[in-house]
């Protein structure tokens, strides 16, 4: 490490944080435009909107747009140092332009591994918090309108029901289906099963079981019984947005487990999974583009720098969203959605290098 790395990591890592606090809080001021009534009309105490709502919603934010806070800053910093003719000085000095990237990637290896610990392990519970204050004073309470649900618990056990009722925890015209192998051994038919949170067990009512034995069939009435059925009314109110207050090995778990049940959503938890290694990846890839794209001195200086840069980076987010939407659509596979704009990225920031000055 010499001074000029250091120099160029202090530039780095100081625009990059300068860029974040600039956007982050002009985008708090247009929050707190947008939502000032709902706090208003809804008491929204001031410790609890400082402390509980926007303490959690800026790092949220600012990790959400950290690719683009990068770019930023390497395109503003870089051009800079070329309009004021120290790219050509640094480059007349012997340095290649191959070690003049040394302290970029340095510096997009700090920026990638805190973007990487702030997604999996500190954001999520600072956004169960966000979330739960949200729901509390911005938006009305969820409830469940899921109809004919179908769940696989366990390996050989399903569960069937009509409906379920949020607000008394109840689910009706219940089925429970056990087979092993290929072949069904039990069915259990109810009208309806409340959530008993004190025994934390499933009480059924009027149920109705059909056992199938080698010796025959053996049926079974009953008005209650209590059972677990390997699921919690926490299952059916979870929502896709929860899955952002969980933490990477939580996020995994969940993933089994919904793999298990035979959830519709598992597309999009595969997407989430691989987003959070994707984006503090994509650091890399446009610190390389804003690096070749900015280091040449052009007759448009900075503003064209920083134009060209905010073209890009945008597209870039944009190309990310269109291509989660196959996924989820079923057209591609969800791992490959995300990282197919990093490959293209990757492609065109190699591109660049090539015709950036040496």
């Amino acid at each position: 490490m010499k001074i000029l790395d250091w120099y160029i990591i202090r530039k780095f890592i100081g625009t990059y944080f300068y860029a974040i606090i600039l956007i982050v809080g002009i985008a708090v001021i247009f929050d707190l435009a947008e939502k000032i009534d709902d706090f208003m009309e809804k008491d929204a105490p001031l410790n609890e909107i400082i402390f509980r709502y926007y303490l959690n919603f800026i790092p949220y934010f600012a990790n959400l747009f950290s690719s683009l806070f990068v770019f930023i800053a390497v395109i503003f910093f870089t051009s800079k140092m070329a309009y004021n003719t120290e790219i050509i000085a640094i480059l007349s000095s012997g340095v290649s332009f191959k070690r003049m990237l040394f302290p970029y990637f340095v510096s997009a290896t700090i920026i990638a591994i805190f973007s990487f610990i702030l997604t999996s392990f500190i954001i999520p519970p600072a956004n169960a918090v966000r979330i739960d204050f949200e729901n509390k004073y911005v938006k009305k309470t969820y409830v469940n309108t899921d109809r004919n649900i179908h769940r696989q618990v366990r390996p050989g056990i399903f569960v069937f029901m009509r409906s379920f009722n949020s607000y008394n925890n109840t689910a009706y015209n219940l089925s429970i289906e056990k087979f092993e192998g290929n072949r069904l051994v039990s069915k259990l038919l109810a009208e309806n099963a409340r959530w008993d949170s004190i025994k934390a067990k499933w009480t059924i009512n009027r149920y109705y079981i059909r056992n199938y034995t080698d010796q025959g069939e053996e049926i079974i009435r009953g008005e209650t019984i209590d059972s677990t059925i390997y699921l919690t009314p926490e299952d059916f109110n979870r929502r896709l947005k929860m899955v952002e207050t969980m933490n990477l090995f939580q996020l995994n778990d969940f993933i089994e487990e919904q793999k298990l049940q035979g959830a519709d959503t598992i597309e999009f938890l595969i997407i989430e999974k691989h987003s959070r290694y994707a984006y503090p990846f994509s650091v890399f890839i446009l610190t390389l583009i804003g690096v070749s794209l900015s280091s040449r001195k052009v007759r448009g200086g900075i503003g064209f720098h920083i134009g060209l840069g905010l073209a890009l980076s945008f597209s870039y987010i944009l190309f990310m969203r269109f291509s989660t939407m196959f996924a989820v659509g079923g057209h591609l596979p969800p791992e490959l959605s995300v990282w197919i704009p990093n490959i293209l990225y990757a492609a065109i920031a190699i591109g660049l290098y090539r015709l950036a000055p040496k």
